[in-house]
């Protein structure tokens, strides 16, 4: 299976491509990083994002791509720019009909480190250790990204069977669509 891992940023916005399978020592096929001018406007910024992330797949050709899931940070600002960088890979990643997935900081370093608590230099020397690589993924960025689709190549196999085992079992089955009646104005009196 091949992953693309995003750790989105709006300032800098890691990428890594691994080939990999649970069981399986995964190889690195690309890593680097996107970076956007805080001068320029946020539409412009998250534009460059997407076409980015849209190339990215296009070359690739990833199974699926995993995101990390924003949960909360303390700067609100970058809380936010973090999310809408995340929308803007998931829109790419659905645009090319690719799957995505996403996962938490602390599941995604539980599964390379086996840590959910690791620092950013635990993560980056167990994805250099993990993949064989030559030298660390710079910046952390990067790294993370790696770190993502390493997971995903791990986990998301028996994510996915879990998940069409709760919804056969009728646990998060789909609810069925309720047709509203269709609005007309407010009555004139």
């Amino acid at each position: 299976m091949r992953v693309l891992g995003i750790d989105p940023g709006l300032t800098r916005c890691g990428w890594g491509v691994v080939d990999g399978r649970p069981g399986a020592r995964p190889t690195a096929i690309g890593v680097g990083v996107f970076r956007t001018m805080a001068e320029l406007e946020l539409e412009l910024r998250l534009l460059e994002l997407h076409t980015a992330v849209t190339a990215l797949v296009r070359e690739h050709r990833p199974d699926v791509v995993a995101i990390e899931r924003v949960f909360t940070q303390n700067n609100k600002g970058t809380a936010m720019g973090t999310a809408q960088a995340a929308g803007v890979a998931a829109l790419a990643a659905a645009q090319a009909d690719r799957p995505v997935a996403w996962h938490t900081p602390s599941e995604v370093k539980a599964a390379i480190s086996g840590n959910g608590r690791a620092d950013k230099e635990q993560v980056t020397l167990m994805v250099t250790r993990v993949l064989g690589l030559p030298s660390p993924p710079k910046p952390a960025d990067a790294a993370d990204a790696l770190a993502l689709a390493v997971c995903h190549a791990w986990r998301g196999p028996a994510q996915q069977r879990l998940r069409a085992a709760a919804i056969a079992g009728g646990i998060g089955a789909p609810v069925r669509p309720t047709t509203l009646p269709r609005w007309t104005g407010v009555a004139a009196r």
